[in-house]
């Protein structure tokens, strides 16, 4: 027996297994591109630069927001021929912001060096161990000698 009730601000819908098992009446209604809540990608159809899309990992917020949106909109709007070469000074100000809270945005060397030391480095034997091993399978070539159906594998 389906049934529903209303908690609060939610909404909770118990369904049946036979309810499940019918297939949906639910219509779809189709996207309005000028909706400014509707998630877009990046880029709005406008063109301008969607700051609220998930793929920018909230670096258009915080306390580094504004020097990133400067930087970001400098590189994307520009018309050089070495695209985004005028925005150098924007991208050192948003460097420079970062790296005076290095617990939101950590940087990668520091990253390599702190789980180097947590797990100890290789040693050099090990290195080269790795790099001959990579280097020796990647030295085989296409007219290597393979097995067929007629010869047999020792």
């Amino acid at each position: 027996m389906s049934y529903c009730k209303q908690e609060g601000k939610d909404r909770i819908i118990f369904v049946t297994k036979e309810d499940h098992e019918a297939p949906s009446n639910a219509e779809l209604v189709a996207d309005d591109p000028n909706d400014p809540y509707e998630e877009h990608g990046l880029i709005l159809p406008n063109g301008d630069v969607n700051w609220n899309c998930p793929c920018l990992g909230g670096m258009a917020s915080g306390p580094c927001g504004s020097q990133f949106k400067e930087a970001f909109s400098c590189f994307h709007y520009s018309k050089e021929e070495v695209k985004g070469s005028e925005c150098i000074d924007h991208f050192r100000d948003m460097q420079e912001c970062m790296q005076k809270y290095p617990e939101l945005y950590p940087q990668d060397e520091e990253k390599d060096s702190s789980s180097q030391a947590e797990s100890g480095s290789a040693s050099p034997t090990e290195t080269d161990s790795t790099t001959a091993t990579s280097t020796s399978e990647s030295a085989v070539s296409p007219d290597s000698a393979s097995p067929t159906d007629d010869q047999t594998a020792s």
